[in-house]
């Protein structure tokens, strides 16, 4: 298999529509998903068939421990954490090949220690301060859609 042109992390996904979703997106767009653990969630086979995800087996995922593990598994690679405490926007990223797109959980994103360990790649999408967030599939669909935008753009989409 190719190198993924993008890749997308999960962190302690809790809802299994969202990450359904989000695997759905990760087939559309050719990025491999990753998931760390703890889930809320199965991710067997027999859960995987019984939720109707018949695309699931063109998905490219890995499940890995912890946090530690997958910095290990994703070598080099650069991440941006999406966060509503960023500052900056996700539109003034230049994404590239081979970059990760990181997400927190639903109801706690990312850890404290997590953003601060990689605060210069922290990113936002700006919404209206009286929405406390957005859906976790929406937000990985605007911003994974951005970096195929600016991929292609770029020519480095192929």
């Amino acid at each position: 298999m190719n190198e993924p042109r993008l890749h997308v992390v999960l962190y302690q996904p809790q809802i299994p529509q969202n990450t359904g979703n989000i695997g759905r997106s990760c087939v559309a767009l050719g990025a491999k998903l990753w998931l760390v653990k703890p889930l809320g969630f199965q991710v067997d086979e027999k859960s995987v068939r019984r939720a109707g995800l018949d695309y699931w087996q063109h998905l490219d995922w890995e499940l890995v421990e912890d946090w530690r593990d997958l910095l290990d598994r994703m070598g080099r690679r650069r991440m941006w954490l999406l966060t509503k405490h960023a500052s900056r926007e996700y539109t003034d990223a230049a994404f590239q090949p081979g970059d990760a797109l990181v997400f927190g959980s639903e109801s706690d994103g990312l850890p404290v220690s997590i953003r601060d360990e990689h605060a210069a790649n922290c990113l936002r999408v700006p919404m209206d301060e009286r929405v406390r967030s957005l859906n976790l599939s929406a937000a990985m669909a605007l911003v994974a859609y951005e970096a195929r935008r600016q991929m292609v753009a770029s020519g480095s989409w192929a």
